[in-house]
C-alpha cells in the first residue's frame, strides 16, 4: 500500500509540474492587462482580437491542414513499412531496418531541418506549404511504424493462412483480418503523428518559405516582439483541440477493445 501511495504521489507531482504551466498561460488569456505580471479582471477582449486576427487564422487553418494531410499520408506509409519490415524473414534486414527507423527518432531536429533545407535547396524545391508537407510526413513515418510494430508482432499470423486455405485473396486478407488486428497502432500512430505536427518548431522553421508558415514558428516570431495574450488566447484553443483528439482517440480505442472482448 505504501508503494502505491508513494507513486501516485510521485505521478501527481509530475502531473502538476507539467501542467502548471499549461494552466498559469489560460489563466491569463482571460486577464485585461497586457502582460502576465498580474491578473487585472476577467475579459473575452484577447479572444475577440484573435477570432478578428484575419491572419493569425489563416495560418491556424493552414497548420491544421497540413498536420491532417501529413498525418494521413504518414500513417499510409508508415502503416505499410512496418508490415513490411514485420514480413521480413531475414533477422539482420530487419534489425538493419528498424536501426534505420530509430536513428530518425532520436536525432536532434535541428540536423533533419538544416538536411531538409540543403536537400530542398540542391534539388532546386521551392521553400513553402510542399516543403514543409513533405517533411512533417518524413519525420512522422518513424513515429508510425513504431507504434504499428507492436500490434503486428502481437497479430496472429496463422490467421492469415487460415484466411488463404479458404479463398481468400490478399486484398480481402488484409482488408478483413490483418488491418481490424492493428487498427489500435494505426489509430495511436496517426494521433501521434498529427500531434508532433501540431508541435514541430525546429524542423519546420528550416523549410518554411515567405510565403508560407505555421503556428509554432508564428508564435515564435512574435514572442520576439514581445508578450502578447493573444498568443495565449491561441494557445488555449489549440490545447483544447488537442484535448479533444485524445478523447476521441480514448473513446475509440475504448470501444474497439470492448467490441474485441465482446468476440472473444
Amino acid at each position: 500500500m505504501k508503494r502505491i501511495k508513494i507513486s501516485h504521489i510521485y505521478l501527481a507531482i509530475v502531473l502538476f509540474l507539467l501542467y502548471l504551466p499549461i494552466f498559469y498561460l489560460i489563466y491569463y488569456s482571460f486577464s485585461s492587462g497586457q502582460n502576465m505580471d498580474h491578473f487585472e479582471h476577467f475579459t473575452w477582449s484577447h479572444y475577440q482580437d484573435l477570432f478578428n486576427d484575419n491572419r493569425l487564422l489563416a495560418i491556424f487553418l493552414e497548420t491544421i491542414v497540413l498536420a491532417l494531410l501529413s498525418s494521413l499520408i504518414a500513417t499510409a506509409v508508415g502503416t505499410f513499412g512496418a508490415i513490411a519490415i514485420d514480413e521480413t524473414k531475414s533477422k539482420k534486414v530487419k534489425k538493419s531496418f528498424l536501426a534505420l527507423n530509430n536513428v530518425l527518432m532520436v536525432s536532434p531536429d535541428v540536423i533533419i531541418g538544416a538536411s531538409f533545407l540543403i536537400f530542398f535547396t540542391a534539388l532546386g524545391f521551392g521553400l513553402g506549404f510542399g516543403s514543409v508537407l513533405l517533411s512533417h510526413i518524413a519525420f512522422s513515418i518513424p513515429i508510425v511504424v513504431l507504434m504499428v510494430l507492436p500490434r503486428l508482432k502481437e497479430f496472429d499470423h496463422s490467421l492469415i493462412d487460415a484466411a488463404s486455405d479458404l479463398g481468400a485473396n490478399s486484398w480481402q486478407t488484409f482488408t478483413k483480418i490483418t488491418l481490424p488486428a492493428i487498427t489500435p497502432g494505426i489509430l495511436a500512430g496517426f494521433f501521434m503523428a498529427l500531434t508532433y505536427s501540431l508541435d514541430d518548431f525546429a524542423v519546420t522553421f528550416f523549410v518554411t518559405g515567405n510565403g508560407f508558415t505555421t503556428l509554432s514558428v508564428e508564435i515564435y516570431s512574435r514572442a520576439r516582439q514581445g508578450i502578447n495574450l493573444e498568443i495565449n488566447a491561441l494557445s488555449t484553443l489549440m490545447f483544447i483541440f488537442v484535448l479533444i483528439l485524445v478523447i476521441i482517440y480514448y473513446f475509440i480505442t475504448n470501444k474497439k477493445s470492448r467490441n474485441r472482448r465482446t468476440i472473444l
